[in-house]
């Protein structure tokens, strides 16, 4: 049997292979820390992160240089935590069946919620005042994303533009929307009427 190499794919597969180590090991721990932030797991953070560096990985030769790889790649971390949450939610449980009762059934059946949560909306469950998250869940769809790049993460308007897919027009304006409906929302916090919140014009 002959084996036929290909050393000029070989050789570029390899100078793909070193640029991507050398351009995104500095972004490990921002990539780390981002996904731990999402999977909220030391352990599922890690398979995020892998999950994430190898699709970076397969499509990095289509990666446009000069852009912003930290934002394609924090786009890429997102939009696999987004899929695999989705994928478990389409699973279906598994259990032993050896010894369960019919009483067993009957309880879990109870107990099983209406609607399985959606990716944002488990994160919206995460976060830790109550009126934070009314405020936040009352926003259209869009907003509270891209105040969790801008604001949260601190990103500019142009990475989370990268990030969420979306021109920067429309990020700087569900920004402003977003933060002038969480002012009037939270404005009975600080004892001050919603008006009082209102930026002044000198």
């Amino acid at each position: 049997m002959t084996v036929t190499t290909l050393p000029a794919r070989n050789a570029l597969d390899q100078d793909l292979a070193v640029r991507f180590a050398r351009e995104t090991q500095p972004l490990f721990d921002v990539l780390a820390r981002g996904a731990r932030r999402l999977a909220r797991s030391e352990a599922d953070a890690e398979d995020l992160l892998q999950d994430a560096l190898l699709h970076a990985y397969a499509g990095f030769a289509t990666f446009q240089q000069g852009t912003n790889l930290r934002a394609w790649l924090f786009r890429i971390l997102y939009n696999r935590w987004v899929s695999a949450h989705r994928a478990k939610q389409r699973r279906v449980a598994e259990v032993p069946a050896d010894n369960i009762t019919e009483r067993d059934l009957l309880g879990s059946a109870a107990r099983q919620p209406a609607a399985v949560l959606s990716a944002e909306a488990e994160v919206l469950d995460a976060l830790p005042d109550g009126d934070i998250k009314a405020a936040i869940a009352a926003m259209p769809d869009g907003f509270a994303e891209v105040l969790f790049y801008a604001d949260v993460e601190g990103y500019t308007y142009a990475e989370t533009a990268e990030i969420l897919g979306i021109p920067m027009g429309t990020v700087m304006s569900r920004v402003s929307r977003a933060r002038k409906r969480l002012r009037v929302a939270l404005a009975h916090l600080a004892h001050v009427s919603p008006e009082d919140l209102q930026p002044c014009s000198a």
